[in-house]
């Protein structure tokens, strides 16, 4: 399978994902925007972005690739992350590059299958599509249903995986070593030397969020680290 212009020029590279949770003054267009724009003139081969809003506003500002998804909660289901075909539509209308859904095997929302949906993402749209899993064997069914790019995004986020705290180097390096598909690394990358190890132990790029942009969550950590000294 050729892999598509978009995706390679992420290769090897540094994905920020600029997010932030939805009471949070930072859940802002503009501020989405700055977020990403700053990240790419420092560097960063692209962007991982929420909601067609913001993918629009990042879209204005900048021409790195942007991972686009649509987080939408369901009654019934625990697939929040782009789980629907009119979300996926949404965001590539919004702008982005390629489409990042969750790829675990819980129900979808609709009934869907991944596979419909990743082959609609593909014909209906043009558009590559990220799968976010959780373990090996989602990986596999993943690539089975045409994903572009896989995604450890949801490891230790599902409820076979909720023991495990990311990153998940070690499904990253068996994932590595068994698909041609790219992987990249996301999910609890807390230092560039975190990042360069999992770029050592295959990731085609690897995807950073919280440790860059999660103010909200960067401070409560403070927080808690400093009234739990003061408590002692």
């Amino acid at each position: 399978m050729a892999i598509a212009p978009v995706v390679t020029a992420l290769k090897g590279g540094l994905i920020v994902s600029c997010q932030a949770p939805v009471e949070s003054p930072l859940h802002d267009s503009y501020v989405i925007a700055a977020m990403a724009q700053a990240s790419v003139q420092q560097g960063a081969v692209g962007v991982r972005i929420d909601t067609p809003s913001h993918v629009a506003a990042v879209r204005d500002r900048v021409t790195a690739p942007i991972i686009g998804l649509w987080k939408q909660q369901f009654d019934g289901s625990d697939v929040y992350i782009t789980p629907q075909f009119e979300h996926a539509k949404a965001i590539a209308q919004a702008g982005a590059d390629i489409i990042a859904i969750d790829a675990t095997p819980r129900s979808r929302p609709g009934g869907e299958d991944l596979a419909t949906l990743i082959a609609r993402i593909h014909n209906e749209l043009n558009k590559p599509v990220m799968a976010d899993i959780d373990s090996l064997d989602s990986a596999i069914a993943a690539v089975e249903a045409g994903a572009d790019v896989l995604g450890t995004t949801l490891y230790g986020y599902t409820q076979d995986t909720h023991h495990s705290d990311p990153p998940g180097l070690d499904l990253l390096a068996k994932m590595s070593s068994t698909f041609r598909v790219p992987t990249l690394c996301e999910g609890g990358i807390a230092s560039p030397e975190m990042a360069r190890q999992a770029l050592n132990l295959g990731a085609y790029a690897v995807v950073v969020g919280t440790a860059i942009t999660g103010i909200d969550l960067q401070i409560k950590a403070y927080q808690r680290a400093i009234l739990g000294t003061l408590e002692v």
